[in-house]
Parts: structure tokens; sequence; C-alpha cells
């Protein structure tokens, strides 16, 4: 006689009667469960590396079976690749923002302190992705990833930049991202570092120096101005 089956320990917003299909896009945001378990991922990516990390692990940090898992990913690699998109989804957002500023230079300037404030901010997170090489392999042909980079590019260089554009880019993407997880930063506070990174990035793309919080002030004033002027428009043509 077959002992009977224990119940599964379920994650809030599973059910466990029934197994759940993996979501068919990582470009829609994730559901509350499965935000739970990439930030169960993230902190075991953290201590043990992403090769390091077994379900198990990530099932026990949360308080559920292995089995509980399948509910919403298959496998240890649909974890790591839903942990980059939630935060690629981030920089998507910031790219949606910029391209809709009146000028290059100010879509420019919403690029470069808005990629600083998702480093310094999401760092502890963005790090078992960024720092490891098993999910640098993952994502070094992920096409969603390269069409973020082109854009990043375009709005940084401009369209009429040079064939070393690309690798200026990539280098001071990499640079922020390497600079917020070094260990000489490691004690730096928030407010410090992000300064310290907005100086070195324009300084990286030979802008005009300008003290950071002035342009961060002239930026704000100008999008509420705007915004203020579509409203009376608004008003004006009810």
């Amino acid at each position: 006689m077959r002992a009977p089956r224990q119940p599964l320990i379920t994650i809030a917003g599973m059910t466990p009667a029934k197994r759940v299909a993996p979501r068919a896009s990582l470009e829609s945001p994730p559901s509350a469960a499965q935000s739970r378990i990439i930030d169960a991922a993230l902190r075991q990516f953290t201590l043990h590396g992403v090769g390091g990390t077994s379900l198990q692990m990530i099932a026990s940090e949360i308080g559920v079976t292995k089995a509980a898992l399948y509910h919403q990913y298959n496998t240890k690699e649909e974890i790591v690749r839903a942990a980059a998109a939630a935060e690629l989804g981030r920089v998507e957002a910031l790219l949606d923002a910029a391209e809709v500023e009146p000028t290059a230079e100010q879509a420019r300037e919403v690029v470069i302190q808005g990629m600083v404030d998702l480093a310094v901010e999401r760092r502890e997170h963005a790090r078992p992705i960024l720092a490891d090489p098993v999910a640098g392999r993952m994502f070094a042909n992920d096409k969603r990833l390269q069409r973020v980079m082109a854009r990043l590019d375009l709005l940084l260089m401009g369209p009429d930049a040079g064939p070393d554009s690309p690798v200026a880019t990539a280098m001071l993407t990499a640079a922020i991202s390497g600079a917020v997880m070094h260990p000489l930063v490691a004690g730096s506070h928030p407010a410090t570092m992000r300064a310290q990174l907005l100086r070195l990035a324009r300084r990286f793309l030979e802008l005009p120096s300008q003290d950071v919080s002035t342009r961060s002030r002239t930026l704000s004033a100008e999008r509420g101005g705007r915004s203020a002027s579509a409203t009376r428009s608004r008003r004006a043509s009810s």
C-alpha cells in the first residue's frame, strides 16, 4: 500500500493541485510568488555563486519544498534569467524615460544619472548576476540584452558616433557597475559614491564639467516646466 503523499508547502500565490507553466515572456514583470523566488535565489547566488547554488538551496531559503518551485520555474537557469530580466527591465524603463527628452543632451544626462542611480541602489541585488561567470555565459548572446545595449549606446554616444562607440559604451557601463561592487568602495556612503561616479562618467564622455547637484535640479525643473506647460495646454483646449 502506497503511503499518502505529504502536502506541499507552497509559496503565496501557488496552487499545488496543478503545475503552472513558466511565464511565456521574461519581459513581463514577475508575479509576487516569482519575486520571492528571485529574491531568495539572489541571496543564495551572493553566498555561493550561480554555479554553487542548487534549487534545493533556493527552496530552503524561503521555507518551501523544491517541488513548490517547479510551479513557477522548471530549472535554475530559468530563475537566473528571470532575475536578470527583472534588472534589465529597470534599465529599459530608464531608456524609455530618456528617449522622450526633447534634446539629445538632456536624454544623455538622464541616462548617465539613471545608470549611476541604478548601480548604487541595486548593487547588492545585481552583484550575483553581473559578477558571476556562469551567468555571463548565459547572456553572452541574449537578444534582449543586445537591444538594450544598442539603445544605450545611441543615447550616450549619439547617432554620429564613430566605430569606437560600442567599446566606449561597454567600458563606461562596466566601469560603473564594477566600481560599486569593488572592495575599495565597500564603506562609501551612497551619496558620495553617486557624486563621484557622475563626475567621472561625465569626464569619461568628455562632457563639460558641471556641479552634479545643480545639473540634477536643472533637469528636474525643466521636466516640471514641461509638465506644467502640457497641463495648461490641455486645460486651454478643453
